[in-house]
């Protein structure tokens, strides 16, 4: 029997394990944090010396188990699932994000992909084809709902808290220890701010929790299936978002240098692989008769340097990871790269600081690294829920804790305010889409102001353009129940759906860097501009232009009016 560190004992049945010598599995690590050891003194420090030589014994035999390529037995055998418990948690979690899913509005990223859903194709600038996929067929299917769009990354949320829970469990975790990284996967800032809105990153993160679980369990049973599994999670992957192929570079280096290396020379391994790879040639295809506009949107994003730049990568991590939250995976990374009976799991560690490095110097985003998180926590949590770590920091995983953190991450990240109060929380530096979110209505307010100062024939011949493709999304979306034209843009994806018709009359041009298009039209006038909100936001004050007489055909316009940037 395991006693916590609230001094609860947990007493789980456990499914029963062979070790690779036919025995039944025990780690001595399931005595961390007795009641002897706790009392100090002889009985304490006899204890404590006992659990040394044990945890170092079954340190020895695990990886001993790892180098001869065997089965890698988990202390006392594998832990039922708390799955009501985790449920729990992840209903809760899911709960959170669909009570708030309808405030304030559409992100620009969800706008885009409903205007990407209209011109299907196999790839686009800036991603693959799954995303505007699932917004086409929810749009369609829902008539418009928001909260239609924003059930699939509250469903990929719940799930992903199910596989976090499941990967402390493969570490040996019971049920305090599943339910701390289930709670810290659920309510992290990343977790709740990718499960609010459709985007590439929801996607991504349950994906990438997937396959670090198929990994770990692998490691601990062997079972090849698995990673058939894995190339299959990562086929589905890089139909939202090519990411994935950095993850599995920097793995393949980390198991050669830390192992276990057998996981190298499993056929399955590098079937899943080949499936991955053909079933992204489509949109590889796509790619290269385009001339790989993706590999320059990656320059463009480390150019933007959003949160700051490299030099809030790090600093921006942390909040990613949640306070409390972010004590757990620092601890489970430490644990992971030291702790003896982890060693056959080590390359996770190594995982995680390799890909930190990696976009760190290339200028990726913070939230890039965040799929890596769940094995962290998990053997974090795992780590604490045994006893381990200094006694005068084991509170911070205490549930009261972990509940007001949660409560806290939520305030944070979620849009829980009223509309008049939220420029006066943090939330909008902790999430940077929070004004987004608000300023579409006034968009659209100005860009029909501007149509209304044209005369009626002219009306039903003109066409708006935009300076971003979140502009044009908005229009193409919110402003045709006004009555507006289609919307055009020469940014990103929407330069690929093509040019105004060459027999389109006047422009309503929506964006500030107008003088881009004013060689092309004999006359140009501003019309309108957009009002301001809570927060700030770069469609403040955004103006609208009408453009008429124009002098070329927009064929020709088209042609090198497109940009990334």
């Amino acid at each position: 029997m395991t006693v916590l560190p609230d001094g609860k004992p947990d007493a789980e049945p456990k499914e029963k394990q062979d070790g690779p010598d036919g025995k039944p599995g025990g780690h001595p690590d399931e005595a961390e944090g007795t009641a002897e050891e706790k009392t100090g003194g002889k009985a304490g420090a006899k204890a404590a010396g006992a659990k040394a030589a044990g945890a170092a014994a079954a340190g020895a035999a695990a990886a001993g188990a790892a180098a001869a390529g065997a089965a890698v037995p988990v202390a006392g055998g594998l832990p039922e699932f708390a799955g009501r418990w985790a449920g729990a948690v992840a209903g809760a979690s899911g709960l959170a994000l669909l009570l708030v899913s309808t405030r304030y509005g559409f992100q620009g990223d969800e706008l885009y992909f409903l205007g990407a859903g209209q011109h299907l194709d196999w790839g686009y600038a800036d991603q693959p084809a799954l995303l505007p996929l699932l917004a086409r067929v929810v749009d369609a299917a829902s008539g418009g709902s928001l909260l239609a769009l924003r059930l699939l990354p509250a469903l990929l949320t719940v799930a992903g808290v199910l596989v976090a829970a499941l990967t402390a469990r493969e570490f040996g975790g019971a049920r305090r220890a599943q339910l701390l990284t289930a709670a810290a996967y659920g309510f992290a800032p990343a977790v709740l701010i990718s499960g609010h809105a459709l985007s590439t990153m929801a996607v991504d993160l349950f994906l990438w929790t997937t396959v670090n679980w198929l990994l770990i369990r692998w490691v601990r049973t062997r079972e090849d299936r698995l990673l058939l599994w894995s190339g299959l999670a990562t086929a589905l992957a890089l139909q939202g978002k090519y990411l994935i192929v950095g993850f599995w570079l920097v793995v393949v280096v980390t198991v050669w240098a830390a192992g276990p290396r057998e996981l190298l020379r499993r056929g399955p391994l590098w079937i899943g692989g080949a499936v991955a790879v053909v079933t992204s040639l489509p949109g590889l295809i796509w790619q290269a008769r385009h001339d790989w506009p993706q590999l320059e949107m990656s320059g463009v994003l480390a150019d933007e340097k959003i949160l700051g730049g490299r030099a809030g990568f790090l600093p921006y991590l942390v909040v990613l990871s949640g306070g409390v939250f972010t004590v757990v995976l620092v601890y489970g990374l430490v644990r992971l790269l030291r702790a003896p009976h982890l060693a056959p799991y080590r390359f996770l560690a190594w995982t995680f600081l390799g890909l930190t490095a990696v976009f760190l110097v290339t200028g990726g985003r913070p939230a890039y690294v965040v799929g890596v998180f769940a094995p962290l926590w998990a053997a974090g949590a795992v780590e604490l829920a045994r006893g381990g770590g200094a006694r005068w920091w084991r509170w911070l995983a205490a549930w009261p804790v972990v509940a007001l953190t949660a409560l806290v991450c939520v305030a944070l990240s979620l849009p829980v305010y009223p509309v008049s109060q939220v420029t006066k929380t943090e939330q909008p530096a902790n999430n940077p889409m929070t004004a987004e979110t608000l300023r579409w209505p006034n968009l659209i307010d100005a860009v029909e102001e501007a149509y209304k100062t044209l005369p009626a024939d002219a009306r039903k011949r003109a066409v708006v353009v935009t300076q971003y493709y979140e502009e044009a999304g908005a229009v193409d979306h919110l402003g045709a129940d006004r009555g507006l034209p289609d919307a055009y843009s020469g940014h990103r994806g929407y330069w690929y759906f093509g040019a105004p018709s060459d027999s389109s009359g006047p422009v309503l041009y929506v964006g500030s860097d107008v003088a881009k298009l004013k060689p092309y039209f004999s006359s140009v006038r501003k019309a309108a501009r957009a009002a301001g909100g809570p927060g700030e936001s770069y469609v403040d004050g955004v103006p609208v232009w009408v453009l008429d007489g124009r002098k070329q055909p927009w064929s020709e316009i088209w042609k090198d009016y497109g940009h990334l940037s």
